[in-house]
């Protein structure tokens, strides 16, 4: 935490996600659910989303990519100070052929 703190202060001035902050604190003060929100499954977690700014990158682990969202057990691997947060894109991820799951598991 001591060493994010830092990363907190002026966290949204040009955040990519600035205006998911503003969406989701006006779904939560009208009693809606977003994306990552509490649900039966998580209801006692602390799911606070904390930004920050975009200045360090990390190598996660997922199981699935829907849009560009990860869906289920995404995890911290390690941080990767020998890469740029401008150099980190969508694009670069891999992904599952469609006609390979296909192949895999039939009609």
């Amino acid at each position: 935490m001591a060493e994010l703190a830092p990363l907190r202060e002026g966290a949204l001035d040009g955040h990519p996600w600035a205006e998911w902050a503003e969406w989701e604190a006006a779904a939560r003060a009208g009693g809606q659910r977003m994306p990552g929100a509490a649900s039966r499954w998580n209801r006692d977690r602390d799911l606070t989303w904390e930004p920050l700014r975009a200045e360090r990158v990390c190598e996660v682990a997922y199981d699935h990519l829907q849009g560009d969202r990860f869906r289920h057990a995404t995890t911290f691997l390690r941080w990767r100070p020998d890469k740029r947060p401008s150099d980190c894109r969508y694009d670069q991820l891999e992904s599952t052929a469609p006609f390979e799951l296909q192949r895999i598991f039939g009609r």
